[in-house]
């Protein structure tokens, strides 16, 4: 059984900053790319970042140069650094993996519950 948990989230001011944190725990063979997605309130949930498991790294244009992905291949974990955030940016962040559990088995998405981002003054 694999689960990923999110941390993290919380209010902060327009300008701020927030770390998240996602941890991967239970059979988990292999950890492919992992991703951060979120989704605001009457939007569809976007995707905001990509890392493959070597460290290349994608990101949707509008956290370019705000935004930073990052893991850690030896505690099964995935950050996203987030700098200057925007009232935009409220939303409830998604953290994803593509995960191959076990030898017999092919690899699939994973998601986290979500945490909960917002940004106001």
């Amino acid at each position: 059984q694999v689960q990923l948990v999110e941390s993290g989230g919380g209010l902060v001011q327009p300008g701020g900053s927030l770390t998240l944190s996602c941890a991967a725990s239970g059979s988990l063979l292999i950890i492919y790319t992992m991703a951060w997605y979120r989704q605001a309130p009457g939007k569809q949930r976007e995707l905001v970042a990509t890392i493959t498991r070597s460290g290349s790294q994608e990101y949707t244009g509008s956290v370019k140069g705000r935004f930073t992905i990052s893991r850690d291949n030896a505690k099964n974990m995935v950050y996203l650094q987030m700098n200057s955030l925007k009232p935009e940016d409220t939303a409830v962040y998604y953290c994803n993996a593509e995960i191959r559990a076990g030898l017999v088995t092919g690899s699939r998405d994973y998601w986290g519950q979500g945490t909960q981002v917002t940004v106001s003054s």
